[in-house]
């Protein structure tokens, strides 16, 4: 269910501005008999066929799929759950579209804001059974987790007393509880084993996550190196991420390392500013051209569907650029949508060294969508008090592919490192620390000396996900759906 299942929330842009307005955009169909209890229904269906982005490829959402509105009532009234419309008009091959009962909670998201314990973590299943672990990736500053006995690097094997498996990780780990309790575990010579200790969280409301985690910069045999990690593309944090390049900037920073290892997306113009920050300013230059659907892409221009370059921020400050001519990307599997978009953007302009593994393959963009028909059902803060009390559901479906200046946007099955290496669960490191793996192979390629660390990584098992991960509706929103993902190292 896309609702309970969803990945990579964040990974959206604002509408831009077709040359017609929103109003101005009708979609096809009927309308359902008044006296039927299908207002729901009748959004997702109507709004699908305005944006989708596989519209036209979608039988049950064609314009003139229904002859009468007794046909498209007696359609919507067969599915007695919104979300299995919303599933049965999806297109097989999207991957990333989701519903919500509560657009609200989708707003709050995108600024930045959940209800969180800030504990951040991957799962992955053991190879030879169903059974899960989990392993801390960071702690979120001033969340419940960081006030806790709780690391990067640790691991735990169960919840509240259960043993996690592919059956019952998602109830345990992201059900309606706010407080739990993880069982945590030890790893030696590769083997894991369940301990005795234990940690208890409890989510907090309005737990704000600044993306900007870690800004650094080293003198290495005489090369000056960034490092910057970077974990959500969030607008809010614009202003926070320009500073960030000032900082570099500021230290004569001439390299950077760039850490996307477990950032899933967000705004596509932040990526616009943050690829400005590295390359340069030249609003001259292309970065992105949008592809959208049959019906919407005749209804733009060709300005408004390009995006270049950036000189300043949407508040006004001057882009802090390090004009460089070449970036060191540290990329997972969990690095999606934007993140992708900033390698695939700035490829044509700046030699992107990728360090890490296959990326997830997300070139779609998404809108928000609410019960706003006055507005073509496009999500406005503005415009609030216009949407339909009596519907609260919120939808995110891809409407668009965006493709660089040379007109590359086909990876969807991921972008490939230059240099592959994936993270050791028995020894993940110091995150921003230059003997932490990653970090220090990519110092390795910038100043050509070798580490002396052992880059061997040893994987006795499946990864089951190594995508970010939270809650479900009751939390913040990044969620893997495809857990059965198989992948395995060799």
């Amino acid at each position: 269910m896309k609702k309970l299942l969803w990945l990579f929330l964040s990974t959206t842009i604002l509408f831009v501005n077709c040359k017609k307005n929103d109003d101005d955009l009708d979609p096809g169909g009927q309308d359902p008999d008044p006296t039927a209890d299908v207002v729901v229904e009748d959004f997702i269906w109507k709004a699908l066929n305005l944006w989708y982005f596989w519209q036209d490829e979608v039988t049950d959402l064609g314009d003139n799929r229904f002859a009468t509105s007794a046909t498209y009532t007696t359609y919507l009234e067969q599915f007695s759950n919104p979300e299995d419309l919303f599933d049965e008009v999806l297109f097989n091959e999207d991957r990333f579209s989701f519903i919500i009962d509560d657009y609200e909670e989708l707003v709050r998201a995108f600024a930045g804001i959940s209800k969180s314990d800030g504990l951040e973590f991957g799962l992955v299943q053991f190879s030879d059974s169903d059974d899960v672990f989990g392993y801390v990736r960071y702690i979120v500053p001033n969340s419940d987790a960081s006030t806790k006995d709780i690391a990067r690097g640790d691991l735990f094997t169960g919840v509240d007393g259960q043993t996690l498996n592919l059956n019952n990780y998602s109830q345990l780990l992201f059900g309606d509880n706010d407080t739990y309790t993880l069982n945590m575990a030890d790893i030696t010579n590769d083997v894991i084993t369940p301990n005795s200790e234990e940690v208890t969280l409890t989510k907090q409301e309005g737990l704000v996550e600044n993306p900007v985690f870690i800004t650094n910069s080293f003198d290495i045999n005489g090369n000056k190196i960034g490092y910057l990690m970077y974990n959500r593309f969030t607008s809010n944090f614009d202003e926070e991420l320009n500073d960030a390049f000032g900082q570099l900037k500021a230290a004569g920073v001439t390299s950077l390392v760039l850490d996307m290892r477990y950032n899933p997306g967000g705004s596509v113009n932040t990526s616009r500013l943050l690829a400005s920050m590295i390359r340069g300013t030249n609003t001259n230059d292309l970065y992105i051209r949008q592809r959208w659907s049959s019906k919407i892409q005749p209804q733009l221009s060709a300005e408004q569907l390009e995006d270049y370059f950036a000189s300043a921020t949407g508040d006004g400050s001057p882009i802090q650029t390090l004009n460089l001519n070449t970036v060191y990307v540290l990329a997972t599997n969990s690095s999606a949508s934007a993140s992708e978009l900033v390698m695939n953007g700035l490829a044509p302009y700046v030699n992107v060294v990728h360090i890490g593994e296959t990326t997830r393959g997300k070139n779609e963009f998404s809108i928000t969508l609410v019960d706003i028909p006055d507005n073509s059902y496009v999500y406005n803060s503005s415009k609030e008090n216009q949407i339909n009390t009596e519907n609260s559901w919120g939808m995110q479906p891809l409407v668009g592919r965006n493709e660089n200046a040379d007109g590359f946007f086909d990876y969807t099955a991921g972008l490939t490192p230059n240099i592959e290496l994936r993270e050791d669960f028995g020894n993940l490191g110091i995150l921003g620390d230059v003997n932490e793996p990653l970090l220090a192979r990519a110092i390795q390629e910038i100043t050509g000396i070798a580490s002396k660390r052992d880059f061997t990584v040893r994987m006795p098992i499946k990864v089951l996900t190594s995508s970010k991960m939270h809650t479900t509706t009751k939390d913040n929103m990044y969620l893997d759906k495809e857990l059965n993902l198989d992948i395995n190292f060799q």
